[in-house]
């Protein structure tokens, strides 16, 4: 990276949740239990996938990044409790399995290009927030000068972001062990529909076949209904609770919202790219 400031770059620290998986079988196991196709991801490369349940609801989101031809980092939000069911899922059907799991919490430079403009990647694992690239690196591998280049933002201004780029998050958009993965808008970019079983394939299959949606689908509202929302609050139209905020922003929200519904854009992260 350059040593000249770059003002089209913002910078925030950001708490994840890290999982080493490494080991002789590890890219064989997490191929048999993730949604996407880790099997073909080359040391370097970062791959969004969900963990599911058997019966298919969402453990969690995580971004795969291949560090070795035998390690593999799967990170996500530090949620509280989420690292117990992570872990208690990725072990569920690791018999006989050579492969160790590490969990730690880790501080992560994130940094979003401004204007949508690519970012240079050397050591940083690629995100996709819908309408721009956000790329993150552990903060304990980045000299204290690259971190200096960028415009500093607070979580709160980095989450604004997110929101505005349609990006749904552990712990507000989807919750372990309840969110169904058709409802989360990035079935198009964590599944792989060709790489054969896992663990909650039937569920989302299923949907997919037969081009069937959530019963509530994740959209993104502006506008006046949005004023004075919180988190939380209900989603009212003409008198009637038509769903559920989940992230709010100052100038638009995430929001649940029943498919019968004519309200805000329906996220896909695909046609957001």
């Amino acid at each position: 990276m350059s040593n000249t400031t770059n003002d089209n770059i913002i910078a925030c620290e950001t708490e994840h949740l890290v999982f080493a998986v490494s080991g002789v079988d590890a890219g064989k196991y997490l191929h048999s239990q993730l949604s996407n196709d880790i099997a073909s991801l080359p040391v370097g490369g970062s791959r969004y996938s969900f963990v599911l349940e058997p019966m298919g609801k969402v453990i969690a989101l995580v971004r795969v990044t291949r560090a070795e031809d035998e390690t593999f980092i799967l990170d996500t939000e530090n949620v509280e409790g989420l690292g117990d069911q992570l872990l208690a899922r990725l072990n569920r059907f690791k018999i006989r399995v050579k492969a160790d799991i590490a969990v730690s919490s880790q501080k992560y430079l994130s940094l979003r290009s401004q204007d949508g403009s690519p970012i240079e990647q050397a050591g940083f694992a690629v995100s996709q927030w819908g309408n721009g690239v956000v790329i993150d690196a552990p903060l304990t591998s980045i000299e204290e000068s690259v971190v200096s280049q960028f415009v500093q933002v607070s979580p709160e201004e980095f989450d604004a972001m997110r929101i505005r780029s349609s990006w749904p998050a552990m712990g507000s958009e989807i919750i372990a062990g309840e969110t169904l993965p058709a409802a989360t808008g990035v079935v198009t970019i964590a599944v792989s529909f060709t790489k054969g079983c896992y663990p909650g394939q039937e569920l989302v299959e299923r949907m997919d076949s037969r081009g069937s949606t959530a019963p509530k689908n994740l959209r993104l509202l502006t506008g006046s209904i949005i004023d004075n929302a919180k988190s939380g609050d209900a989603v009212i139209v003409n008198g009637e609770t038509v769903g559920q905020f989940t992230s709010v922003a100052s100038d638009c929200a995430l929001a649940y919202v029943a498919r019968a519904v004519e309200l805000g854009v329906v996220v896909d992260a695909m046609t957001a790219l």
